[in-house]
């Protein structure tokens, strides 16, 4: 039997069909094809579903910031943990809303290998009416084996329009 929650409260969201889900199966790359920045490093989605996401980055010689070790440089790892808690907020609504990052804390626990793709999963794991908390992790080899954890915080309907560049009132009329 599921647990009583107030309305808003996630997970019982997960169960229910997320705004973009018919966009997204066509084309799981719209989440992120719509960030310039995102496209330029050539950040790809893996995975979509109720409330997660999970992104990868290729490796490219230019996002090294040690030089010496070839170590990615952190703000490569920032950019995709940003953006799959971002997806995976999306993902987790039944109605459009604009978002933007409150806090986000990253906990790196090894160094990732050098010349690996990166990986980045996400998990909104609640949400209230202006606030998503959403949970995760990257790695490289192997999800069991993380290179770093995050958590944050969004902040729902911070500006008034759509990411996407679509008809939002309409898609959510069909």
């Amino acid at each position: 039997m599921a647990a009583e929650t107030r309305d808003g409260d996630y997970p019982p969201a997960v169960a229910k069909q997320y705004l973009f889900e018919r966009i997204f199966r066509e084309n799981p790359n719209a989440i992120v094809d719509s960030v310039p920045h995102c496209v330029e490093i050539g950040m790809q989605c893996v995975q979509l579903g109720p409330g997660t996401a999970t992104l990868m980055i290729p490796y490219r010689k230019e996002f090294v910031g040690d030089p010496s070790r070839g170590v990615v440089f952190g703000g490569i790892i920032t950019t995709l943990l940003d953006q799959a808690g971002g997806a995976a907020t999306l993902c987790s609504l039944a109605e459009f809303t604009s978002m933007a990052t409150i806090d986000l804390r990253i906990d790196y626990l090894r160094a990732a290998e050098p010349g690996l793709d990166l990986f980045g999963s996400a998990e909104c794991y609640k949400r209230t009416p202006s606030v998503a908390f959403v949970r995760g992790k990257a790695w490289d080899r192997d999800t069991e084996d993380p290179f770093a954890n995050y958590i944050a915080t969004y902040m729902l309907g911070s500006k008034p329009n759509d990411p996407l560049g679509g008809d939002v009132k309409a898609e959510q009329s069909k």
